[in-house]
Formats: C-alpha cells, sequence, structure tokens
C-alpha cells in the first residue's frame, strides 16, 4: 500500500513521494525492493531498548529496534535519534520493526562527554534551532554563544528570549543585554513563554512541515515556550530559584510534538555541557562580525595575541569588539581545534585492533537479547 505522502510531509517528510534524486534514494531503493511493505516513520521518542515512532497511519507507537542499533560499541551518530526518518514494516498493532536508519538532511550535535572523543546527536533532521534563555540573573552570553556555534549544516538558529513578562527590576539588564545582543548575526525574539500571542512571534520559523529544535539551560522556560505553542501543557514545568535564578531540570528526555500550526517541535532537556564535536566552522556560527575583522589582520596566521597588525586587537581598542566575546571566540576556537584533532586521531587505525567478526556481532546480539 502507498504510504500517505500528505500525511508523511504533516511530519516533515521532505519529498511529495518516494526520493528519486537525493542521498535517500538508495537506501529506500534497496530496503523496498527486500521489503515490498517499507514505509517511512518519524522518530518521536526514544527510550533504552527501542524506539517510539509516527507515521501515516498512527500517531505515536513503538516499533522493533534493529540489533545494530543496541550494540554497546555502535557508534551514537549510528543510532537513530529524536527527529530521525526511519524505514519500518508492520501494523502499529502488531509488533513493527525497523529496517534502515534514512540519511540525516541536517543534525544538532555536541562532543558526548567523557574522555575519549565522540559525538552526541540531540536532534535530527531540523529547519531551525531556539536557543532559549531567560531574561533573569542567570542570562549568560558566553553560553548563549556556545549554543550558536553547535547551529550548522543548514539549519538556522534563532535567540528567544523568555521572562520578558517581568518586572522593571530587570529592565537594566534587559537593556544591557539588547547591547551585547546585537552582536550576534542571529534574529533575536523576546516572549513571554506563557502567552499565546506573545509566543506566535516564532510564526514564521514554525511553517507547515518544518522541524524546529528548543534547546537551553534548565529553568530557561523550554518547557512552557512548548506548552503554549501546544496549547496544553504536556511537559512538566517548574520555578527558578530564588537565590541564584537557576532552575532544575524538569524535561528528563527528548520528544517531538506535531504543533497545531503544522510544524513539529522538538523539546530538549538542559544540557550542562556543550562541547564542539571540531566540526564547527565559527566564522559562519554566530561570530561572523569577529570573522569578517580577523580577515584584516597582517599576518595570516595571526594569533590575535600580541602580533603586529592584528585587526582583532585595534578593534578592541576602538571599542568595536567585545574583549569579552573576543575571548569567548578564542577560547571555542581552541576546543573545535583540539576536537577535530582528537577525531583524526581516532579515525586512525590502531596497530593490532581488528574490526570485529559477523560472529562476534551475533554473540554480542545474543547477549543483549535480540536475534
Amino acid at each position: 500500500m502507498t504510504p500517505d505522502f500528505d500525511r508523511l510531509r504533516q511530519l516533515g517528510w521532505p519529498f511529495d513521494g518516494w526520493p528519486t534524486d537525493s542521498p535517500w534514494a538508495d537506501t529506500t531503493a534497496r530496503v523496498r525492493a527486500e521489503t515490498v511493505d517499507a514505509r517511512p516513520a518519524r522518530v518521536v521518542a526514544q527510550h533504552r531498548t527501542g524506539y517510539i515512532v509516527s507515521d501515516d497511519r498512527a500517531e505515536a507507537f513503538n516499533i522493533e529496534s534493529l540489533p545494530a542499533w543496541q550494540r554497546p560499541r555502535q557508534a551514537q551518530g549510528a543510532r537513530p535519534c529524536v527527529g530521525d526518518w526511519l524505514l519500518i514494516t508492520g501494523e502499529p498493532a502488531d509488533a513493527p520493526r525497523g529496517l534502515a536508519l534514512l540519511p540525516r538532511r541536517t543534525a544538532l550535535t555536541r562532543a558526548a562527554a567523557g574522555e575519549h572523543y565522540g559525538q552526541q546527536v540531540i536532534a535530527a533532521n531540523i529547519d531551525v534551532v531556539f536557543v532559549v534563555s531567560g531574561l533573569t540573573r542567570d542570562f549568560n552570553l558566553r553560553r548563549i554563544e556556545r549554543y550558536l556555534a553547535l547551529v550548522r549544516g543548514g539549519a538556522r538558529g534563532v535567540l528567544v528570549l523568555t521572562r520578558a513578562d517581568q518586572d522593571a527590576s530587570l529592565g537594566a539588564l534587559t537593556e544591557a543585554a539588547h547591547r551585547r545582543l546585537t552582536e550576534l548575526t542571529v534574529p533575536i525574539v523576546a516572549v513571554d513563554a506563557r502567552d499565546r500571542p506573545s509566543v506566535g512571534q516564532l510564526g514564521p520559523w514554525l511553517g507547515a512541515g518544518q522541524t524546529a529544535v528548543v534547546v537551553g539551560s534548565s529553568g530557561a522556560g523550554k518547557s512552557t515556550l512548548t506548552n503554549t505553542l501546544l496549547g496544553d501543557a504536556r511537559m512538566k514545568t517548574g520555578a527558578v530559584r530564588e537565590a541564584d535564578a537557576r532552575g532544575r531540570h524538569t524535561t528528563s528526555y527528548r520528544a517531538l510534538w506535531q504543533l497545531p500550526g503544522g510544524a513539529c517541535l522538538i523539546d530538549t532537556p538542559g544540557m550542562r555541557e556543550l562541547k564542539p564535536t571540531g566540526e564547527e566552522a565559527l566564522d559562519d556560527d554566530g561570530f561572523v562580525d569577529v570573522a569578517r575583522v580577523a580577515e584584516r589582520c597582517a599576518f595570516r596566521d595571526c594569533r590575535h595575541d600580541q602580533e603586529p597588525g592584528c585587526a582583532i586587537n585595534a578593534a578592541i581598542a576602538a571599542g568595536e569588539l567585545d574583549s569579552r566575546r573576543v575571548a569567548n571566540y578564542l577560547k571555542l576556537q581552541g576546543e573545535v581545534q583540539d576536537a577535530a584533532a582528537r577525531k583524526a586521531a581516532r579515525a586512525v587505525p590502531r596497530p593490532g585492533r581488528r574490526k570485529p567478526s559477523k560472529a562476534k556481532l551475533r554473540r554480542d546480539d545474543q547477549r543483549h537479547g535480540k536475534s
């Protein structure tokens, strides 16, 4: 039976039918040749042993995971995450199973925690990233810049400032923040996350078939924003602490929701660590102004320290660039270079290290309850 592609388009499917000339075409053609009833489904939530998906037949149902997606040593980027498109087989009520992970158009990723290099995919196939920050004492422009540095690969960043409804005691912070935020080259929208007309300002980035992901620190108002966009309270929310204006974790998992207007929204927990993966291009990711000034440096390999003819230092002295912003740029640039070096080192085969045999992979699958 041919899938209802009009329904799939509402979930963010980027084609009017089966793809014919995209990176997805080869995978879909191969899988459909092997399994005639294969159809697309989108991951809307993930749990330890499987995935919850939506397709043209049902809103949310569990599927059986491919064994490869559950192998302990499988790279996180090779496993589905929220927002991914899969090919599945079987009816929603009859234990359907996954067949293949389709290539990602875009992804929001960060370096995984730990001493060994790895990547964690936060959300896949997204069009816009809403970086949410509350206008409270916890407001941190350096953290915002770090979030924006992770936005790349076709997705667009938008800064959403919540708690814009607070009293005049925050007026000075808002004014100072506004002056510093003008340095960012992204759209900035201030909203009352509890007020539907106010949140409606995000409409230009939430067209039918578009997918947005909401990121930010705990207590920034992400879940409140999500609930208002959804029109009901599906996500748990909490108040910020009086002592430091910081929030507690109320969202413990990532989930994709369909909005009344036809867009999809992915809500995420607050992230404590935001380490770059080594693939970021800071010149394009929130630091365009600094990069343009750096092009005027006398030396191509200028480190922007004490070198003669450094345009960055001259711009700081003239008040054209904020020294704290430049310091954050240089810090992030160093982290990106370090991550890129670790990634390159990981790609070099180690002497005596062999690829696991098919028999070894089968034993791993059996040990973890896979067949």
